[in-house]
């Protein structure tokens, strides 16, 4: 199976044919890559179309800034921000997605037009969320999460941090399932970030392959957070700013699209829209190899002897080091 297959589809969303690329609309005066810019309605419904226009497949819109030590908005307000945004976009024929742990705000989200909820909590901070998007029918990604982050990174502490969000990650898909969210409606999610420190992000980027054994679609969001920056900053450096880090974002989102992510989640599109194309470009190349048959000839390419001319014999090429007698 390529990993292009084995990238799954969604059902509610279009298939495409290589990993989507999630653009992001905050709608927050605090978030800490680009809180305060979008915070208008109509702001935020202009950047949306951007997105879309720079190779964004979808526009995740949300209401309520999840850093850590963020402080929880009320309902009221979430409602306000989000969902005329929603409504805005979803009118002008683009795919939404909305990212709240309120129930309420998903549900009068999905009735303005949004087709999947994207809940940082998983469904742990709502006990309402799980039976609303299962009676709504709505995708629903399922992130790895410990609790809230007032007060900084809680609970990040891990013996081994692939295989505890793995089976944190089972337990909580399953507990979706059982709330009656149909399986082929889920995404998974590491939550990058989210009770992590670098060192265990970048270990979960090395191996998404774990996360594929859960068996659904996998969203990786790594736009611009803080272990990119420690990255990018060196063992003594100053980490960059959020809005300096979209290069580095662009090349997770190509190690993600290779290594089979079904999305990646980012604040600036178009490197990202490149970089996906560019992995999918690539895996279409492997696919033809295996197709031709590793070791095949080409039937495109004329054969070359060994010096490297066409059709002509070059001259005998010289033993080997490890040929000769005495060599180690």
């Amino acid at each position: 199976m390529s990993k292009q297959s084995g990238r799954g589809r969604v059902d509610g969303l279009p298939q495409w044919d290589r990993c989507a690329v999630m653009g992001v609309v905050n709608v927050t005066p605090d978030s800490f890559s680009d809180g305060g810019r979008w915070f208008d309605t109509t702001a935020a419904v202009k950047h949306g179309l951007h997105l879309v226009a720079e190779g964004a497949d979808l526009v995740d819109v949300g209401g309520e800034s999840t850093r850590p030590g963020a402080t929880r908005v009320d309902e009221a307000e979430e409602l306000r921000r989000v969902v005329p945004v929603v409504h805005g976009l979803a009118s002008e024929g683009v795919v939404v997605s909305v990212d709240t742990m309120r129930a309420s705000v998903a549900a009068r989200a999905l009735a303005a037009g949004a087709a999947l909820v994207n809940d940082v909590s998983g469904g742990l901070a709502d006990p309402a969320m799980i039976p609303a998007v299962a009676d709504a029918g709505a995708p629903f990604v399922v992130m790895h999460w410990r609790g809230f982050l007032e007060g900084g990174n809680v609970r990040g502490v891990y013996a081994d941090v692939v295989a505890e969000v793995v089976d944190e990650l089972h337990a909580r898909v399953d507990a979706v399932l059982a709330g009656g969210v149909s399986p082929d409606r889920i995404v998974v999610d590491p939550g990058l970030g989210f009770s992590k420190e670098a060192d265990h992000d970048l270990t979960l980027l090395a191996h998404l392959d774990r996360l594929h054994s859960l068996g659904h679609p996998l969203l990786v969001a790594a736009s611009r957070k803080r272990f990119l920056g420690r990255v990018l900053a060196g063992p003594e450096g100053a980490p960059p700013p959020a809005r300096e880090r979209d290069a580095a974002t662009a090349a997770v989102s190509a190690l993600a699209a290779q290594a089979g992510a079904w999305a990646v989640r980012v604040h600036e599109v178009r490197a990202t829209a490149d970089a996906v194309q560019v992995a999918r470009a690539m895996e279409g190349a492997r696919e033809e190899r295996r197709t031709l048959g590793a070791g095949a000839p080409d039937p495109a390419r004329p054969a070359t002897d060994a010096s490297g001319a066409h059709g002509r014999p070059g001259p005998p090429a010289p033993p080997h080091p490890s040929h000769a007698e005495g060599a180690r």
